[in-house]
């Protein structure tokens, strides 16, 4: 059961940073991202009241989605 939940905690991780990113540079391809990286590396979003840049809130979640899905230290049970 417990991995089951950190499991799920990870899919929800992953899921917001693809929408991140998607919402951020318009596509998930690693072509157009790459290609866009440049240009919107100084973007700003704003979660939870807090200015942050896009990219930092992206890697986080994707962070968060790789961590919850090998189960690592943070989210272990």
């Amino acid at each position: 059961m417990k991995a089951l939940i950190v499991n799920r905690i990870g899919d929800f991780g992953l899921s917001l940073g693809i929408f991140t990113i998607f919402f951020v540079f318009g596509a998930v391809d690693y072509s157009t991202v790459f290609a866009t990286v440049s240009d919107l590396a100084y973007n700003r979003l704003t979660f939870f009241e807090i200015d942050f840049f896009a990219l930092t809130i992206i890697c986080i979640f994707l962070f968060m989605g790789a961590v919850g899905k090998s189960s690592q230290i943070g989210l272990h049970t």
